[in-house]
């Protein structure tokens, strides 16, 4: 019996310094984080936005994504309204969805917004077979593009 009572004393006496030390920590962190500055989220000057496999060929997209690079948003989707090429709705697109990005996602200006860096890249290319003169058949290569928009505030 007189093993059994000592144990729990033991218990006791440990569970009293827990709670002790626990205190003490509390009370230590409470300080550390009273001296710290309030965290604020870290500030992005850039958004993006991607399209993947666009059904137009990446060499009409680039004579397209040439135009606006560098240009600011606004001027950018103007030049694209008034392109008549069969990239140019695809294009003005991807920058209206990076602009918006850039507007809610960081709290960005639309105005001071510009295009940093657009590029079209080679997507999937869908192979295809063309019938031709005496059952033969030829290939065709349908190709799509990848257009990636980064756009940063002034």
């Amino acid at each position: 019996m007189a093993k059994k009572k000592t144990e729990a004393t033991n218990v006791e006496v440990k569970n009293e310094t827990l709670e002790e030390t626990k205190k003490a920590t509390k009370g230590r962190k409470a300080k550390k984080e009273e001296s710290k500055p309030a965290e604020t989220k870290p500030v992005r000057h850039e958004a993006k936005a991607i399209a993947y496999d666009l059904r137009v060929t990446p060499r009409k997209a680039r004579l397209v994504v040439d135009l606006v690079r560098g240009k600011m948003v606004n001027e950018a989707l103007g030049i694209l309204a008034n392109v008549n090429k069969a990239a140019s709705p695809l294009v003005a697109k991807v920058i209206k969805s990076a602009a918006s990005n850039a507007i809610n996602n960081f709290g960005m200006k639309e105005e001071t917004l510009y295009v940093d860096t657009i590029y079209a890249n080679d997507g999937v290319r869908m192979k295809r077979y063309l019938p031709r003169a005496k059952g033969r058949a030829s290939g065709l290569v349908k190709r799509t593009c990848h257009i990636t928009v980064i756009v940063r505030a002034k």
